[in-house]
């Protein structure tokens, strides 16, 4: 006979004191409420929960240990048309459990209902099929462990997929290939910072169930926006285990990363859960209380308000759903050491009502926690229901993926008329999105390519998706990709296009670094990682998806410019400062920044309203940065020009005259094919020169004939 003690209702979870371990698990419909333990032999032992304070069932069982898998199974109401779905017949994973062993088996028995009569209860035994929570020891030598705490001014993110980052790695062990160990390997870090990263944002690793539909047609959730457990890191991504071991891995990854000074942010999916709609599993949430976890109709509660294409939404007015998520947050930043978060689909956690409330309960929740209040917090601000895309909308705390840099960048290059007043105000750090709400360059995280979508090389490959390997007929994924393939669909022989291809991704690159706000590179565009195409590879669990590492070396042109680039940013705090560009004198009498014409004159009103317009030189002023240094200190840089022409034919630029500077040195030149053919690397122009400028290109020429700058700060 198993003891059972009180115990008590906080914290919520399973957890481990040395001795024993307490069970607490809310639920305000519950009537009675079993903790299932399970054997090595699969063997089930239930306990009742009889303690329960606040709407808290609770117990402390002496002698349970690290390593137990367990679940609950909860006696309640199964009335859908009340909001009710209680079924202890399904065994239910903990939303506070802290790791996840096994995975789900797709099987009837997980579903409340019978799938040819969803309107017949279906009450087989869901346990056989059911992955189990599993009592970790939360223990870790940290050791001098710290959180970097890198100024976002000086961030540079890279976007990565902690499987497919590593999967083809020829440096990586192979049982280490796709696994939080794999990801903190001497090799990968090494050329992290090679690239000048500071910060990796993960996409999502926190425990995620792949859809049934998927399964049947073979395929899987491979980017993971399909959560179940907010606390635990996905078991897969583990060399070591699943019986705790990912969680003591992740902290070792965290470890590892921080001492070579990069940040950790997870991509993290608040908004829905792996349980879908109506006619989803009973997984979790559903069976324990299913209307205080999710929003649901009010004219039949039998159905899930959907802002998020996934069937189901959290319900974010609920308390206890609010609890959830912000334990979840300090969970992460408390006890395994991450450094910020990129909030999938943000805008519905936003949402009170119907409408996005940028002053909704979870905003003052976050603003108000001094944890969470201290990282970085990244929106990514739109989501599928009404008034959903909310760019620049978000509360002061916040950063946002821009997606107008994106859409933006994308129409200039490809030669998109009318667009070079809107490209300049992405350049220059979107004030018109920002400056109002209090914010600053920095909230803008400004990318070209993400996860969803093209990559770099698929960018300016393909004017069409092309996703029949996703078993949709081709239409999942967007249709809106503002790509240009450059004259031809796909690969091809021809060197001319090949060249322009190879440019124009030098040009989004160069365009991604020296733009005012956090740059965000994704994974593998470093050396042009292609997935032939497919702009929706979320179930693409396979070489479509995962970096291929060969192109470090046949790409190692791009590579290296990718570097040079990255060096150049971070050396010089002229393409990142702190502060929005004002336009006003400087000490040496020149504006911060000047936009000028090819011709060398300053841009007026009527050059801007020009169409047809594709070319621009801008100055910026490295004596005129009026934001001081981390010690009170003045900053000054040196000054640079950018040359822009997105036109379709060469441009002579001429260069201002001397009062903007008697002599400049070319630094880059997109034009250029590599180290190797760095034409015009180090040739000097006098002030009212004429500069040649290729076909769509971007050149940076830095002043010579200045006082060098000190370091920069």
């Amino acid at each position: 006979m198993r003891e059972v003690w009180p115990g008590a209702p906080y914290p919520l979870g399973a957890s481990w004191d040395g001795v024993g371990t307490n069970f607490s698990l809310f639920s305000e419909v519950a009537e009675r409420v079993e903790l299932c333990l399970f054997d090595d032999d699969g063997t089930e032992t239930r306990v009742e929960l009889t303690e329960v304070d606040a709407f808290v069932w609770h117990a402390y069982l002496p002698g349970v240990m690290p390593g137990q898998r367990y679940g609950y199974r909860v006696h309640g109401p199964y009335d859908p048309a009340a909001g009710h779905r209680c079924d202890p017949s399904k065994l239910l994973l903990d939303p506070y459990g802290k790791a996840v062993e096994g995975e789900v088996v797709w099987n009837p028995a997980l579903f409340s209902y019978d799938l040819a009569d969803p309107e017949r209860r279906n009450t087989a035994d869901s346990a056989p099929y059911m992955p189990k929570s599993v009592v970790i020891n939360p223990f870790f030598d940290w050791g001098a462990d710290r959180h970097p705490r890198t100024p976002y001014h000086e961030t540079v993110i890279y976007e990565a997929h902690v499987r497919g980052l590593t999967k083809l790695h020829p440096a990586v062990p192979e049982e280490l290939r796709g696994t939080y160990a794999g990801l903190a390997h001497p090799a990968v870090i090494d050329h992290l910072l090679g690239l000048g990263v500071t910060a990796v944002e993960l996409m999502p690793v926190h425990q995620f169930v792949p859809e049934h539909a998927l399964v049947r047609r073979g395929l899987t959730n491979y980017w993971g926006y399909n959560t179940i457990c907010y606390l635990a890191p996905h078991n897969a991504y583990s060399s070591s285990g699943d019986r705790g071991e990912q969680v003591q891995e992740f902290k070792a990854m965290v470890k590892a990363l921080h001492a070579a000074g990069i940040e950790v942010i997870l991509d993290v999916v608040y908004n829905h859960t792996a349980e879908g709609d109506h006619l989803g599993p009973t997984l979790s949430f559903r069976g324990i209380d299913n209307a205080a976890y999710y929003r649901l109709h009010e004219s039949d509660r039998r159905y899930y308000l959907d802002y998020t294409g996934c069937g189901n939404s959290l319900n974010v007015r609920s308390p206890h759903a609010l609890q959830l998520i912000m334990d979840s947050l300090r969970y992460w930043v408390l006890e395994m050491h991450v450094d910020g978060f990129r909030f999938d689909l943000a805008a519905a956690l936003a949402r009170e009502l119907h409408d996005v409330d940028r002053l909704s309960a979870f905003f003052d929740l976050i603003q108000q926690d001094p944890v969470i209040s201290q990282v970085k917090l990244i929106a990514e601000p739109w989501d599928v229901g009404p008034g959903g895309y909310q760019v620049g909308n978000f509360p002061p705390l916040w950063t946002e993926w821009n997606g107008r840099y994106r859409d933006t960048v994308r129409d200039f290059w490809r030669g998109h008329s009318s667009t070079m007043p809107e490209f300049a105000s992405r350049l220059t750090g979107s004030s018109d999105l920002y400056a109002t709400s209090g914010r600053r360059p920095v909230a803008s995280i400004n990318f070209v390519t993400a996860h969803d979508g093209f990559t770099l090389t698929d960018l300016v490959s393909y004017n069409h998706k092309h996703n029949l390997e996703n078993g949709e007929d081709n239409q999942d994924g967007s249709d809106d990709n503002r790509s240009w393939n450059c004259g031809a669909e796909g690969p091809v022989d021809d060197p001319e296009i090949n060249r322009l291809r190879r440019r124009q991704r030098r040009n989004f690159l160069a365009t991604l670094f020296v733009s005012q706000g956090v740059p965000m590179l994704l994974a593998g565009d470093e050396f042009g990682r292609t997935q032939h195409g497919n702009n929706n590879a979320y179930c693409q669990d396979n070489p479509i998806s995962w970096v291929d590492w060969s192109l470090a070396t046949t790409e190692a042109d791009l590579l290296e410019f990718v570097r040079e680039l990255s060096r150049l940013r971070r050396e010089h705090p002229v393409f990142r400062r702190r502060r929005f560009f004002h336009g006003r004198h400087g000490t040496d009498g020149k504006g911060d920044i000047v936009w000028l014409t090819p011709s060398g004159r300053e841009m007026g009103e009527e050059d801007w309203r020009i169409g047809y317009a594709k070319s621009l030189m801008v100055y910026l002023n490295g004596q005129a940065i009026t934001e001081p240094g981390p010690r009170g200190e003045r900053i000054t840089d040196d000054s640079f020009l950018l040359l822009i022409n997105a036109h379709y034919e060469d441009l002579p630029f001429t260069l201002p005259q001397a009062d903007f500077g008697g002599k400049w040195e070319t630094v880059l030149d997109t034009a250029d094919e590599g180290p190797r053919d760095a034409r015009h690397r180090g040739e000097t122009w006098l002030a009212g020169a004429q500069v040649p400028v290729t076909a769509r290109s971007l050149q940076i020429l830095r002043l010579a004939d200045e006082q060098p700058a000190p370091a920069a700060g």
